[in-house]
């Protein structure tokens, strides 16, 4: 009997040693919107999943967000889906799926050291097979949305059966020489030559897009300058919420801070409106009446431009203007926009059949 009890004891030290040993390598998928900023980076899954958390600091490893709650360092419309899109990367991590990928090689990066942002954050689907989205992003300046608007909707489009890629990009001064269209173009070359390792179907992806992410899709879609430029397939359907379509005033300003001296066409010269021909991809999108920043840049050139221009070219488009649901929202909750992102995933299953 003494025999069996030491046995047992010995069984249980190990077992304590077994979730200690687990608990310091991984960490628990236990995040909420009152998880702080510095709790989420310092979860072992998290650190380990490459994924990008300082999306509202100059500097990556700037402290000032320590104590900050994600319900306070994304908007609050959001902050619920982001959670939980964080949870699934713990997740992922703990059964041993890689989370982020490099999308230029190694040769490339060590010549081009910006190249090194570029990453996709990959969010499997139960089964393998089916259709993926890929995410991006809205940007201003340093600031950059991959938790905010991709790891919210990266959480909703997961709850319905999804694979989710959500792009990080260069920004601001590194988008210099159209950077961030050719690092769409190469995410989509990687996922489409990795069809079979992510277990997606190459054909039929959706773009999902966020403010100015939103007018680099829009741009993405037309097959002169987009999806055609970089050899791979057609997007089934475009997804946009508040879509910066044209930058409009700003333009000067972007030319003089990431192409001084530069003549040539550059991304943010160009309206979405006047790049949509008769075979863009279906669209659905949609904007807010309350949005402060769209008026800021012309709103008759943004949402009401661009439908018009799907109405001349007959693409098939849904579009809806909310009375309550403001810029940099993500996913919606608590706003007339909420939902948004499961009419527009019936929106694109409807027209890829």
């Amino acid at each position: 009997m003494k025999k069996f009890f030491a046995t047992v004891g010995t069984l249980c030290v190990a077992v304590c040693l077994a979730v200690s040993a687990f608990a310091a390598e991984y960490g628990e998928p236990n995040i909420t919107t009152q998880t702080t900023m510095k709790e989420l980076r310092e979860n072992p899954s998290i650190k380990g999943s490459g994924f990008y958390t300082y999306c509202n600091e100059w500097i990556e490893g700037d402290t000032s967000y320590d104590d900050t709650p994600i319900s306070g360092y994304v908007s609050y419309a959001a902050a619920e889906d982001a959670a939980e899109g964080m949870n699934l990367v713990i997740e992922n991590y703990n059964k041993g799926v890689q989370i982020t990928w490099q999308v230029y090689t190694q040769e490339q990066i060590a010549e081009t050291p910006a190249l090194g942002m570029v990453q996709l954050f990959y969010y499997p689907a139960e089964g393998s097979g089916g259709r993926y989205a890929i995410v991006l992003p809205g940007n201003g300046s340093t600031i950059t949305s991959e938790m905010e608007e991709g790891g919210s909707a990266a959480s909703q489009l997961h709850a319905m059966g999804y694979t989710v890629f959500v792009l990080r990009y260069r920004s601001f001064l590194d988008a210099t020489d159209n950077a961030p269209l050719d690092d769409i173009g190469r995410a989509v070359q990687f996922i489409t030559q990795n069809a079979e390792r992510f277990g997606v179907q190459a054909e039929g992806y959706a773009i999902t897009a966020f403010s100015s992410g939103g007018q680099l899709a829009g741009l993405f879609c037309n097959e002169e300058i987009g999806w055609g430029r970089y050899s791979v397939p057609k997007p089934g359907a475009l997804l946009m919420a508040y879509p910066v379509i044209n930058f409009n005033e700003v333009k000067l300003l972007y030319h003089v801070l990431m192409d001084p001296g530069e003549c040539g066409w550059r991304f943010y010269c160009s309206s979405v409106a006047d790049v949509v021909t008769d075979d863009y991809p279906p669209v659905y999108f949609w904007y807010g009446k309350n949005d402060i920043i769209l008026p800021l840049m012309d709103l008759r050139k943004q949402g009401p431009a661009f439908e018009k221009a799907l109405q001349a070219h007959g693409v098939p488009y849904l579009m809806q203007v909310y009375k309550n649901a403001g810029h940099s929202i993500g996913t919606g909750r608590g706003t007339d926009a909420e939902g948004w992102l499961t009419e527009a995933a019936a929106f694109w299953e409807e027209q890829v059949g």
